[in-house]
């Protein structure tokens, strides 16, 4: 029974999602509200088809806890230590500002001052998953304007353990619950010497076997392990899979990890969103419409005004500040775990706490709707779509090499003996050591899967090296790569001459056929060491390889007729009979 009811309610998502997602696209107002008026409409205050979406939302925080572990995969302690001046500062400055003006609202409406600091805080984060998939709809994420809007979202995400331990110690006096506060530092502890000294051999076990299923349950057991360990001892989930994506941020593993983790991130964002949506209380919104609106657009206002004045005062123009400030003036997903913790504590009662969650719904829907509006009013939208990977990396390889075995680590080594850097892509787990001597970067995974290919850098690659030793897979890289960049010198490696002939077929010009050049070189030093001159020797080499390469060309268009591939061989066979003939009649001495 409880299988089917799961079933069924799963159908009620998809269906909604499907439906309402792409009708919101297609009508200016984005993913997020299509998600979120899904959700309004599955819950209990309209169809009712849905009655616990708490249950839901618990389930869907999974969503945010997978987006902030593809966070911080993007972001190596390098890059996040040379971010920490926006981070301490624009961050800081939001979140302390913010709360303070909201906390004072909230001061004179209630009547203690510990109701009005968690109030203000709370109200003072905004919604990572919302604010992000916001930026990147509007094609801001790679630029510097949104690498401060992410510094404000993190420091954020940073302050919700703080936050959650204010409120255990307001509710009970002063005295703090729970696990001990040096818990957290030691699993901390243990989690960052595990990524450092144990994780990346632990993945090489796992790829060995090479069997996606077993990698990709690997990553799931990673994000969720991690999460679980850090609320386990009184922090955040969430930033426990922060945390576990900046210790591999340098892993080899780093792009197959977050391959496997994004469609299960993608779903559960969107259900987290349908959730939220089930949780708005129509029913207070109707007996109070005015108050509840009036509130959600007070908060956005305050919100937005003062990240302008933040951002102004770095010398960023109104635009971009107003732009941004819009992207993160909604409440928060953390704001539901928050008032849930306060009430459960007896900080908040029930019907604020009911009216607050309005609100920050309320604000959700409302920010999207803002920002397409102010895009079409200032047409600040950028046309350029920025790639998954430009967030934190701006690496774009000259020449890439898919596959590292024999054939690509000759290339490979020749390339680093001039100083020429590369990218190389593997599958296989023995290979990462080799790379990591020369300094180049590997990516660990399925070559012939789009994101891998992507996150590598084929749209700005001058020359694709095609090494792998199966045919199928590489006929599938080099047509994604020439999707993705036309433009793109492909130097591709033939198996046979059945993988030569469909090489050819794709018009590309760079083909090399394995042990053809090498037989080539050992027919010629048989030639020399029978008496032949090396010049004659290299000669008959040239005239069989134009030979066989006008030969080649000629059965391409027969490909798929053997018939006519076993005449045109004949046939050639004939021709060079001819010209060994004709060759034989001139003396060795020639």
């Amino acid at each position: 029974m409880y299988t089917e009811s799961l079933l069924v309610n799963a159908l009620y998502y998809l269906t909604a999602a499907v439906i309402a997602v792409p009708l919101f696209k297609a009508i200016g107002l984005g993913s997020i509200l299509g998600y979120l008026f899904a959700g309004v409409v599955l819950g209990p205050s309209a169809l009712g088809l849905v009655h616990d979406p708490e249950e839901v939302l618990h389930f869907a925080e999974y969503g945010v806890i997978f987006l902030l572990f593809v966070i911080g995969l993007e972001l190596a302690p390098n890059k996040l230590w040379t971010m920490r001046g926006q981070i301490s500062v624009t961050g800081g400055s939001q979140l302390l500002l913010s709360a303070l003006v909201i906390g004072a609202v909230f001061l004179l409406l209630t009547e203690g001052a510990s109701q009005a600091t968690v109030l203000g805080l709370t109200l003072a984060l905004s919604s990572t998953a919302f604010a992000i998939q916001l930026m990147s709809e509007e094609h801001i994420l790679a630029s510097p304007l949104g690498r401060q809007g992410f510094s404000i979202l993190l420091l954020q995400d940073l302050a919700v353990i703080p936050i959650l331990i204010l409120v255990g110690l307001l509710a009970q006096g002063g005295v703090a619950t729970g696990p001990p506060w040096y818990y957290g530092i030691l699993a901390v502890l243990a989690v960052m010497l595990f990524g450092r000294f144990g994780l990346n051999q632990v993945l090489a076990i796992v790829a060995n076997t090479q069997n996606r299923e077993v990698m990709t349950a690997a990553s799931l057991l990673i994000v969720i392990g991690v999460a679980v360990l850090m609320n386990a001892v009184g922090l955040s989930m969430g930033l426990g899979a922060f945390l576990a994506g900046i210790m591999l941020a340098n892993s080899d593993y780093r792009h197959q990890l977050e391959s496997d983790i994004e469609p299960f991130k993608g779903i559960l964002l969107g259900l987290f969103f349908i959730a939220v949506g089930m949780s708005i209380n129509l029913s207070l919104l109707l007996d109070h419409p005015l108050a509840m609106i009036a509130a959600a657009i007070a908060l956005v206002a305050s919100k937005t005004l003062i990240i302008v004045l933040i951002l102004r005062l770095q010398k960023v123009s109104f635009r971009e500040g107003f732009q941004l400030g819009l992207m993160l003036s909604q409440g928060g997903e953390f704001a539901f775990v928050v008032l849930s913790q306060a009430t459960q504590t007896g900080l908040l009662g029930t019907e604020i706490a009911e009216q607050v969650t309005l609100v920050v719904g309320l604000s959700m829907a409302l920010t999207s709707p803002l920002v397409a509006i102010q895009r079409k009013y200032w047409h600040c939208r950028s046309e350029k779509q920025p790639d998954q990977d430009a967030h934190w990396d701006d690496h774009e390889p000259e020449v890439m090499i898919a596959g590292f075995g024999r054939f690509g680590q000759v290339i490979g080594r020749m390339l680093a003996a001039r100083h020429i850097p590369f990218t190389a892509m593997d599958k296989n787990p023995t290979h990462v050591e080799f790379v990591r001597q020369f300094g180049n970067r590997l990516y660990f995974g399925d070559m012939s899967r789009l994101d891998l290919l992507q996150s590598a850098g084929v749209k700005h690659a001058k020359i694709l090296v095609v090494a792998v030793d199966e045919m199928e897979q590489s006929l599938a890289i080099i047509d994604l790569a020439r999707e993705q960049n036309p433009d793109i010198h492909i130097v591709a490696r033939a198996i046979n001459r059945f993988h030569a002939y469909e090489l050819h077929k794709r018009e590309i010009k760079s083909v090399i056929r394995d042990t053809f050049a090498s037989s080539l070189e050992a027919a010629t030093e048989t030639l020399e060491i029978l008496g032949y001159p090396e010049g004659q020797a290299l000669e008959i080499a040239d005239m069989f390889r134009k030979h066989d390469e006008a030969l080649l060309q000629r059965s391409v268009a027969h490909m798929d007729n053997m018939d006519e591939l076993l005449a045109i061989a004949a046939e050639g066979r004939k021709e060079l009979e001819q010209l060994f003939a004709e060759d034989s009649k001139r003396p060795i001495s020639q």
